[in-house]
C-alpha cells in the first residue's frame, strides 16, 4: 500500500512537472508575446549585428524578452543572425517571430530623381538602404569600374536612371551600383539605342542633353520642342549657348558657391570651363544634373521643327517663346529681360 501512494505521488508530481513544462513550452512558442497596437512593427538588422543589437530592437515590442531568448537561443538564431528589414505581426508568437526574422528579408522601394550630382544622390540613397554615403560614393566612383562600363567623372551620374526600384534594405554600396548598372543596361533597349543612333547622339550624349533640357523647361509637353532646337543646333554646329550650362560652370567656382544664379549676364559667359556651352562647341563633357525621365523620352523623340532660337515668356512663365531667326529671338528675349527688370532681377 505504502509504494502504491508512492508511484502515485511520483505520477503526480511527473504530470505537474509535464504540465508546467508543456504550459512554459506552451509560452515560450506558441503563446503571442507582442507588446504594440500597431498591426505590424518592423526591425533593420545590420549586416554583422549581433544577437544583443537584435535583442535591443525587439525589447520593447514584446512582452516578455525572456522567454524569447530562451527560444531563441534554443532554435540557434543567437548565432545566426541574418541582415535586412524584418515585419513583426501583432500578436506573433516567439516561434513565428524567429522564423520572420530569419527567413522573411523585406524588399523595400528605393526612389531618386532630380539629384544635382552623385554627392546628392548618394545622400539620397543613403536614407533608404543600410549602406551609408561614403560606401556608396566610394562604389559609385570606382575608376576600374568605370573604366569598364565606358563611363568616367563627368558621365557617371547619367548611370543612374530616376525610378522607383526594388532591393533589400541591407544592400551594399558596390550592390546597390551594379544594380543600377543592369537597370542602366536593361533602359537602353533596341527601339532607344536605335532613336538615339538616328538623332547621332550616344547614350551618354542623350543623357547629357537631357539634363540641359531638363533644366531649360520642366514642362514636358515643351521639352521635346526645346529638344528639337539643341538638336537643330548640333546639325549645322551653332554653340549650343545653353544658359544652364552656365551656370553649372559657375556653380564650380568658390565665388559662386551657396548662391543662386537667377539671371545669366554676360560675366558668365565668359567663364573658362568644358561646360561654357557659349565658349564650346557641342555638348559638354557630361550631363550638368540627373535628366528626368521625361527629358530623356523628349531628346530621343524630339520635336522636328525649323526653330533655332528660344527666350522664356514672361507671359506664360514657365514655357518658353521660339523663334526661327535670331531677329525674331532678339525680341523675344528683349520681352523677357524687361519683365526681369520690373520684377527687380538683377542677378
Amino acid at each position: 500500500m505504502y509504494i502504491k501512494k508512492i508511484i502515485v505521488a511520483i505520477v503526480l508530481i511527473g504530470l505537474v512537472v509535464a504540465a508546467f513544462f508543456a504550459n512554459y513550452v506552451y509560452s515560450a512558442m506558441f503563446k503571442p508575446n507582442t507588446a504594440f497596437n500597431n498591426e505590424s512593427a518592423y526591425i533593420y538588422v545590420a549586416t554583422g549585428a549581433s544577437y544583443q543589437d537584435v535583442r535591443e530592437q525587439l525589447k520593447p515590442l514584446l512582452k516578455d524578452i525572456d522567454k524569447f531568448d530562451a527560444l531563441a537561443e534554443r532554435k540557434q538564431y543567437t548565432t545566426h543572425i541574418k541582415a535586412g528589414k524584418f515585419r513583426i505581426a501583432k500578436d506573433m508568437n516567439n516561434n513565428d517571430i524567429i522564423n520572420s526574422i530569419r527567413i522573411n528579408n523585406i524588399p523595400i522601394q528605393v526612389a531618386f530623381n532630380n539629384q544635382e550630382n552623385i554627392e546628392k544622390l548618394a545622400g539620397r540613397i543613403s536614407t533608404q538602404i543600410e549602406a551609408d554615403s561614403l560606401e556608396l560614393l566610394t562604389a559609385m566612383r570606382d575608376t576600374l569600374f568605370l573604366k569598364d562600363n565606358t563611363f568616367n567623372k563627368a558621365t557617371l551620374l547619367g548611370m543612374y536612371i530616376p525610378n522607383s526600384y526594388e532591393f533589400f534594405w541591407n544592400t551594399s554600396g558596390e550592390e546597390f551600383r551594379d544594380r543600377m548598372l543592369t537597370e542602366y543596361k536593361r533602359f537602353w533597349n533596341e527601339t532607344r539605342l536605335a532613336k538615339a543612333k538616328a538623332i547621332g547622339l550616344t547614350q551618354n550624349e542623350v543623357i547629357t542633353l537631357a539634363s540641359i533640357v531638363h533644366e531649360e523647361s520642366k514642362a514636358a509637353d515643351e521639352q521635346p520642342r526645346i529638344a528639337g532646337v539643341y538638336l537643330n543646333r548640333l546639325k549645322v554646329g551653332m554653340p549650343l549657348q545653353a544658359d544652364p550650362t552656365l551656370k553649372f560652370a559657375a556653380y564650380q567656382l568658390p565665388e559662386y558657391k551657396n548662391t543662386i544664379i537667377k539671371r545669366v549676364l554676360n560675366i558668365h559667359k565668359a567663364i573658362e570651363s568644358p561646360y561654357n556651352t557659349y565658349l564650346n562647341g557641342g555638348l559638354p563633357p557630361g550631363p550638368i544634373a540627373m535628366a528626368d525621365l521625361t527629358a530623356i523620352k523628349a531628346v530621343l523623340n524630339a520635336e522636328k521643327h525649323d526653330y533655332y532660337y528660344f527666350a522664356a515668356d514672361a507671359e506664360r512663365i514657365g514655357y518658353h517663346r521660339f523663334a526661327k531667326n535670331l531677329s525674331q529671338h532678339n525680341a523675344n528675349a528683349r520681352a523677357y529681360q524687361s519683365y526681369l527688370n520690373r520684377q527687380g532681377i538683377t542677378h
